[in-house]
């Protein structure tokens, strides 16, 4: 598993609750971008329309060596995921006013994948206590160290 992108900011801003895996739709210049590691997932989002499920401004840059098949860089991209899975999405969507966000995309087996996360926003004062947190546990890691 090579993993290509990575929302680190995710992990700050959101509170995650569930993760689900999902496969891509791709052209064959986009994927031979995503395997030269030119992808970027940091202000996308998923959107459920029709009971399919979407991603909304990943950017995925031109294949240098494509031609005029070459693809947009910030198209919306269909999601493969089971039926009962988008449906659990949509209704924790509507019913609790959460979002869905991605938190990797990576190759397995020669395939794209997407992780995406079931996410509640944090307020500020969920995020310095986070940091706080963060910075105790260095704190106590490096007298561990020392001793």
């Amino acid at each position: 598993m090579k993993i290509i992108a990575s929302n680190k900011k995710a992990y700050h801003e959101y509170f995650i609750h569930d993760t689900y895996e999902a496969g891509l739709v791709l052209t064959g210049t986009e994927i031979k971008s995503i395997r030269a590691s030119k992808a970027n997932i940091n202000d996308a989002y998923i959107s459920i329309k029709n009971n399919e499920a979407f991603i909304i401004g990943m950017h995925i840059s031109k294949y240098d060596m494509g031609n005029i098949f070459n693809h947009k860089e910030t198209r919306d991209r269909k999601l493969l995921l089971h039926k009962k899975e988008i449906l659990k999405l949509s209704q924790k969507i509507q019913l609790k006013g959460l979002t869905i966000i991605p938190l990797k995309l990576y190759i397995d087996k020669g395939l794209a994948k997407l992780e995406i996360g079931v996410a509640e926003g944090k307020k500020l004062y969920d995020k310095r206590e986070d940091l706080k947190k963060k910075d105790q546990l260095r704190k106590i890691e490096s007298e561990l160290k020392n001793r």
